[in-house]
């Protein structure tokens, strides 16, 4: 590839149900690429994750979400979470149906030289991606960061043998359609493989984690105004969504387990499905020592995290979630904070290998609070280490910029690729 090719800036369109104000990770690679130079334009939906709800600020002034650090923004209607499985179903199926037809009409006439996909669950949001590529003859890369159909088997959403072969068909047809497929854990290789009926370029399956945003990896300059620094306390933190797949009676079962033993308290940031219940059980049960601070925005979580002795990642088991990656853990080792994990398959694998942490299986309450009694009796300076080996990991492995350069490096061969054709 010349210089001159690699220096043109260049046309992306990223499709994605979520984006900003909600918090993903996404938000992050599109004002990344926007600071490159890059023309970056979002085909998305209305803010609603996790709560249900369209966002109260988005319903009063929809301009304001218009565009994000020099992106332009094209938002589709779509029914919202709400919180039930029947909505949920619909949630998803409107944006796919809505960003294909409604999408590609708001975007006629807009080349684009590249199509990138956001790819949480449900993969059928790459559709209108695969729509619009055909469209503008546009390679079409999609970042799978979930596996579909084995999730809805996995969590027990879907059981008929059937209807899961129905949902391998599409996935099939949505792979084989794939220009590029990017796996965030090494683990999705035979799952994504299986589904690829046509002859596949070994180069197309790419390996891509994720990683940390800036303010993570950035020195924090404040104290948090969530939680003050306590150090007669033993200060734990919980961030992100709080659903049924993060397994809170089981984190409730070892705070229970361990309020006698050492002076330890819980902070629980985020929303979710199950915050009710959480709220609920923690008021019933009076655990004085559970701090639930809802939730908060992104740069608000690296003073919060300076604040804690370690950071909390926890996950249900399931030939899913043991090959997945919570983008939760790249923010953990890029804070420096030592990491306690209650979750199985490759994010132990990380904690471990990191050196970052105290691991014990998904679900383990008795092993949760026994990492929590070891640790809080850990000197300063060990848990201190623990910190630093998961930042030097961090930066070995997940850096920013180094994937960020990959990424771009990929548009551009895929580029290249399409047009020879």
């Amino acid at each position: 590839m010349d210089k001159l090719a690699q220096e043109t800036p260049l046309k992306i369109l990223v499709v994605t149900q979520y984006f900003w104000p909600e918090n993903m990770r996404i938000n992050n690679m599109v004002e990344g690429f926007v600071a490159k130079g890059h023309e970056v334009t979002v085909l998305t939906g209305l803010p609603n994750y996790p709560e249900g709800q369209v966002y109260a600020d988005f319903r009063r002034d929809p301009a304001q979400f218009s565009s994000y650090h020099g992106a332009r923004i094209i938002r589709v209607p779509m029914l919202a979470r709400g919180k039930w499985s029947v909505t949920l179903a619909l949630n998803y199926l409107s944006f796919f149906s809505s960003a294909s037809l409604i999408g590609s009409y708001k975007l006629r006439g807009q080349p684009f030289d590249s199509i990138f996909v956001y790819g949480v669950s449900p993969i059928m949001g790459a559709i209108p991606a695969l729509l619009l590529g055909r469209l503008k003859k546009a390679p079409v890369l999609v970042w799978v960061l979930d596996l579909w159909p084995e999730s809805l088997r996995a969590v027990g959403v879907v059981n008929s043998p059937r209807l899961l072969g129905v949902v391998g068909k599409v996935v099939s047809w949505i792979y084989n359609r794939t220009d590029y497929l990017l796996l965030q854990s090494r683990s999705f290789d035979e799952n994504i493989k299986q589904y690829c009926t046509r002859a596949i370029d070994e180069d197309r399956l790419v390996y891509f984690p994720s990683w940390a945003e800036d303010d993570f990896s950035a020195e924090v300059q404040a104290p948090s105004d969530l939680l003050q620094r306590d150090d007669s306390l033993f200060t734990i933190v919980f961030a992100g969504n709080i659903g049924d797949a993060q397994d809170f009676p089981a984190i409730m079962a070892a705070v229970k387990a361990v309020k006698a033993d050492l002076p330890v308290r819980w902070v629980i940031v985020g929303d979710g499905r199950a915050s009710q219940w959480l709220a609920e059980h923690v008021a019933e049960t009076r655990l004085d020592n559970v701090l639930l601070l809802g939730r908060h925005p992104l740069e608000k979580m690296p003073a919060l995290f300076a604040a804690a002795d370690a950071l909390l990642v926890s996950l249900r088991t399931n030939e899913v979630f043991e090959k997945t990656i919570p983008a939760k853990v790249q923010a953990y080792l890029a804070s420096g904070k030592p990491i306690i994990a209650m979750i199985d398959g490759e994010a132990a694998k990380v904690v471990v290998g990191s050196g970052a942490g105290m691991t014990c299986a998904s679900g383990d309450a008795a092993g949760l609070a026994d990492i929590v009694r070891t640790m809080g009796a850990m000197p300063k300076t060990e848990l201190e280490n623990m910190g630093s080996s998961g930042r030097r990991y961090y930066l070995e492995h997940f850096s920013k910029d180094t994937l960020f350069d990959r990424l771009e490096e990929l548009f551009r061969k895929a580029t290249l690729r399409r047009n020879k054709k």
